[in-house]
């Protein structure tokens, strides 16, 4: 399977684990670069993760290459010191200072390789909290999306690691500003991207409504929303959410579903009229859509620039005709032999997405050819790699 390689020839050292730091590696290597996964000689744990974790590392860790380094050691410092300092792009997301204490710091390599882009995720920003631990569930119920989330008094987070994955999206919005820079400079940069600001970032239009309005925003299950119709409603069956959000979809609404009155009422023809009067329109609509089959509303709404949306779960998208006729879906062989398809980055060049078959890697299964591409002969691989499992 070809994909577009926009980033080919580019090499990305990771030291990193769980979600942000992988995430942000996955998405470079979606585009093509190289990137060697440094591991402990056991594996990451984020391997053997069980409940809401197990999906971590296959989905974070595709196309990309394993070495396995015992870090405590000097050996294993040795080799890799040696990849950083031929990477043009590093990514960690350990505690604070973690990889300072081993001389894999900013600092450090941009001494002896100037040219290499340092990217740190973490889970705050220098300032008063850096030095403390933060999770995407931490940087949820800090910045206010778990608190946005939730009903009134009861904050939850969202349904997926949206923090640790945006987070690493910034981290690669960086990577590749810096790279753009670097063709003009020659050097690279230390970049930042952290879970707390992300988070805040997420939440800014809520705050942006309070400049606006002066009221808090409310939480979403409470909130007053921007049109009279945007909500999910029962059906015989299966719910189905539906959006009237312009003047011109609320003349096309009365007419699929004949609401000739509501049409003919000239004090409803405005948005902001018709939210202040969602209290008469929200149930006579849940009466009418609650008469139908959601497949029945799916098929009266199709191609009419309504939006609407059944509810699905994740595993419904295994087998969803959009994602299957698209390719948005890729063939992934887990650790154990186990085939699946997984989402591929949700960007198309000139019309292809980046879909590519890959195999997760063992840990360490690509050590002995990393060590050769750093040049190193077989005598010396030996020498510093017997048992065939990790640098030491």
């Amino acid at each position: 399977m070809t994909a577009p390689a926009p980033l080919a020839g580019l090499r990305v050292v990771e030291f990193t684990h769980m979600v942000m730091g992988p995430a942000a590696g996955a998405m470079l290597a979606a585009l093509g670069a190289d990137v060697i996964r440094v591991e402990p000689a056991e594996g990451d744990k984020t391997r053997t993760l069980l409940g809401s974790g197990a999906g971590y590392f296959p989905m974070y860790n595709r196309h990309k290459r394993s070495i396995a380094l015992d870090l405590k050691s000097e050996r294993g410092l040795k080799v890799a010191r040696r990849l950083a300092e031929r990477a043009d792009i590093l990514i960690e997301n350990f505690r604070p200072g973690a990889l300072d204490r081993l001389g894999l710091g900013y600092e450090a390599l941009a001494a002896v390789n100037p040219r290499l882009i340092y990217c740190s995720a973490k889970g705050f920003l220098p300032g008063p909290y850096e030095e403390r631990t933060a999770l995407d569930e931490v940087a949820q119920m800090m910045g206010g999306l778990a608190y946005m989330t939730g009903p009134p008094g009861r904050p939850l987070r969202a349904g997926s690691s949206v923090i640790d994955v945006t987070g690493g999206m910034f981290g690669v919005i960086g990577v590749l500003a810096a790279l753009e820079e670097r063709h003009r400079t020659g050097k690279g940069k230390l970049i930042q991207a952290s879970l707390f600001e992300t988070t805040v970032y997420l939440v800014g239009q809520h705050m942006a409504q309070l400049a606006v309005t002066g009221k808090a925003a409310s939480p979403m299950p409470a909130r007053i929303s921007a049109w009279a119709i945007y909500d999910v409603f029962e059906t015989k069956d299966d719910p189905v959410f539906i959006g009237v959000v312009t003047d011109a979809l609320w003349e096309k609404f009365c007419v699929l579903f004949g609401l000739d009155d509501l049409w003919a009422d000239e004090s409803l023809r405005r948005n902001n009229e018709r939210v202040l009067q969602r209290d008469r329109i929200l149930p006579r609509i849940r009466d009418l859509i609650a008469g139908f089959t959601r497949a029945e509303v799916i098929a009266r709404l199709e191609g009419t620039g309504l939006p609407f949306a059944p509810i699905a779960r994740p595993e419904d998208m295994f087998d969803d005709p959009h994602l299957a006729a698209s390719g948005a879906l890729e063939p992934v062989t887990l650790a154990d032999g186990t085939p699946t398809r997984l989402p591929t980055l949700p960007i198309a060049f000139d019309g292809k997405l980046l879909a590519r078959s890959g195999a997760l890697p063992l840990a360490g299964a690509d050590s002995r050819a990393i060590l050769r591409d750093l040049g190193l002969s077989e005598t010396e691989i030996l020498a510093i790699f017997p048992d065939e499992t990790a640098v030491d």
